[in-house]
């Protein structure tokens, strides 16, 4: 199943308010924030055993690339918000 048909409510529902190109990214932007609440909750059971307290390595380096994943999303949302519905072109 295609991330199209999984997400189907959610981007209709997005795209309808923003714009297609705007509502896929929100979406998007959506999944990764659910993505990171899910590997955050993992790190809290499953430690570190060098730094206790602290989640491993790879939690930590995939928690802090979907930080950048959902940074840079927000940066493009907002650029085109501010920029008028003209910015964002729509997609068939």
């Amino acid at each position: 199943m295609s991330a199209f048909e999984k997400h189907r409510d959610e981007l209709e529902k997005h795209e309808m308010m923003m714009g297609s190109t705007r509502g896929r990214l929100a979406v998007a932007l959506d999944i990764l924030t659910d993505a990171l609440a899910m590997v955050g909750q993992h790190g809290v059971y499953c430690q570190s055993a060098r730094k206790p307290g602290r989640p491993p390595m790879d939690l930590a380096l995939a928690l802090e690339q979907i930080g950048d994943a959902k940074e840079l999303l927000q940066s493009v949302i907002e650029r085109d918000g501010n920029a008028g519905p003209s910015a964002a072109p729509t997609e068939g």
